[in-house]
């Protein structure tokens, strides 16, 4: 199995209110952030839980959550608790 397939996996799942409490953290510790999510991405459907994935980046320990879907690709748009970064799922 290729590591890019295996990126693919969950890592775990959290509750809508920890989603939501994730990404309000991130965002508003990086300026400019907010405008790019909403930027790339629409509003999430209502749902009690949520996948979480690692981050891809080198060296990055964070977990991705997701923060919207993707503007412009059917996937899950998501985004870095720890180096901000943003990724589609």
């Amino acid at each position: 199995m290729s590591s890019n397939i295996a990126q693919n996996y969950p890592y775990s799942s959290e509750s809508e209110t920890d989603r939501a409490a994730s990404i309000a953290r991130t965002l508003a510790g990086t300026e400019g952030l907010a405008d790019k999510v909403r930027a790339e991405s629409v509003a999430l459907p209502a749902e009690g839980r949520w996948w979480v994935w690692k981050c891809p980046s080198r060296g990055c320990p964070g977990l991705l959550h997701t923060a919207g879907q993707g503007r412009n690709a059917h996937a899950v748009y998501t985004l870095c608790d720890t180096c901000a970064k943003t990724y589609l799922r």
